[in-house]
């Protein structure tokens, strides 16, 4: 949520830079504009009380004197009528505006690229050498397939399309990947954490998934209030929800595995084959609490740390940084790192940093008391640390041989517990 003082105070700036996010000038002027009324009415409204309190004041007098004070009654019985009409329409754009704030994205930082898509995202630095194959590299779904350790057919058999069985070495191989992404978080100094996977709906408006991108949540039962997480963001910032961290403990790094589930509204026939684009994916997520002077060195810091797993895993990828209008909903910057993919011959989204400096703690009214003991909000930070799924694509891919095996990396097979990974007989 924005910062109403600085609209007030800078409208012509914040359209500005609000319509690189695809604002238009009047949405922030209507919203404006109910905020003046709004300010309006409270000042006609506040007028009216005082002068109600001064006559009560004076009718007790004549009552006590044994005056007739009727009119003076009937006089504040219109005056309380008044207020109440007042206070109606307050509360009527109060909830308007609540309404429009939560349709407004977050302010993009100042160094971010401006552009419409990811066409206008900026390339930041590349890492590792791209395999050469002496052979056509398969697709990480065939390799999968090929050796029975993601089943398809059974997992839309059972719950339909971009769901999947991972088998055997499948499952063992996933279960390595994300238990050596938590140890390497951990070693980092996140706390680990186990959060729910279920969450109210104030925790989604918190992160800011609601109301935007509700159509793509799955909602648990048709009267509950209950979402199942999209990311494990969504606890891990809610945590602190309504509460005043202390502020010798920041920065504060958490971590959590989690299932993450998602509609996938709008993406018909975007890789509709692999792990790339499912309904359901484990993620490792990172998410961290700092005051502002610290949010963006922070932002650097949690790049790196996702990047060491990649590094680990000895997987070339680069980093980009997103441009205002490919940039998610909460962010101000975003680093995204796209991992290499032989099959497709490009680079493709496997983790997504960001820096939501006090966007999301004004929502869910995070705060910490600063050297003179005022309260201010803090900022949060998120990022995937990695996408589980698609770091097995990578790996399918990116270690496939000839024979149809796959090499493990070398960092995992004390999780895995083997090198290769073959046909099971």
């Amino acid at each position: 949520m924005l910062d109403i003082k600085y609209l007030r105070n800078n409208a012509d700036e914040a359209k500005e830079r609000l319509a690189g996010r695809g604002v238009a000038a009047e949405d922030v002027d209507a919203y404006l504009a109910a905020d003046t009324k709004r300010r309006d009415l409270l000042v006609q409204s506040e007028e009216m009380k005082a002068r109600r309190n001064k006559v009560s004041d004076e009718i007790g007098q004549k009552k006590r004197a044994k005056e007739d004070a009727s009119a003076v009654i009937a006089e504040m019985q219109h005056v309380s009528k008044s207020i109440k009409e007042l206070d109606d329409q307050i509360l009527a754009i109060e909830s308007e505006l609540n309404d429009r704030a939560l349709h407004f994205p977050n302010l993009p930082e100042a160094t971010i690229p401006v552009g419409p898509n990811e066409d206008s995202n900026r390339e930041e630095y590349k890492w590792g050498e791209v395999r050469q194959f002496d052979f056509t590299p398969k697709a990480h779904y065939e390799i999968g397939e090929d050796l029975g350790i993601l089943d398809w057919e059974r997992g839309a058999k059972v719950s339909g399309a971009r769901f999947v069985y991972y088998v055997g070495q499948g499952a063992r191989l996933e279960r390595a990947i994300y238990n050596f992404m938590l140890d390497e978080h951990q070693k980092e100094g996140y706390t680990e954490m186990i959060t729910p996977y279920m969450v109210k709906d104030d925790a989604m408006y918190g992160t800011g998934q609601y109301p935007k991108f509700k159509d793509d949540a799955y909602r648990v039962g048709t009267n509950s209030d209950m979402t199942l997480i999209p990311t494990a963001e969504v606890p891990l910032t809610n945590y602190y929800r309504e509460e005043v961290i202390d502020a010798d403990k920041l920065p504060i790094s958490v971590t959590a595995l989690s299932p993450s589930f998602r509609q996938e509204a709008g993406s018909a026939g975007r890789d509709t084959r692999g792990l790339i684009r499912m309904h359901q994916f484990n993620k490792v997520e990172m998410v961290k609490f700092t005051k502002p002077e610290q949010s963006y060195q922070a932002l650097e810091e949690m790049t790196k740390d996702a990047e060491n797993i990649l590094r680990k895993l000895e997987l070339p990828y680069h980093v980009l940084t997103l441009s205002t209008g490919d940039m998610g909903f909460s962010a101000a910057k975003t680093h995204d790192l796209e991992v290499w993919m032989p099959e497709q011959n490009l680079y493709r989204e496997i983790s997504s940093i960001s820096n939501t400096e006090a966007f999301q703690a004004r929502r869910a009214k995070i705060q910490y008391r600063d050297d003179d003991g005022k309260l201010q909000y803090i900022h949060t930070l998120n990022g995937s640390g990695l996408a589980v799924g698609r770091a097995v694509a990578a790996i399918l891919e990116n270690y496939q041989n000839a024979d149809g095996t796959v090499t493990v990396p070398t960092v995992l097979r004390p999780y895995f517990g083997a090198d290769i990974i073959k046909p099971e007989v």
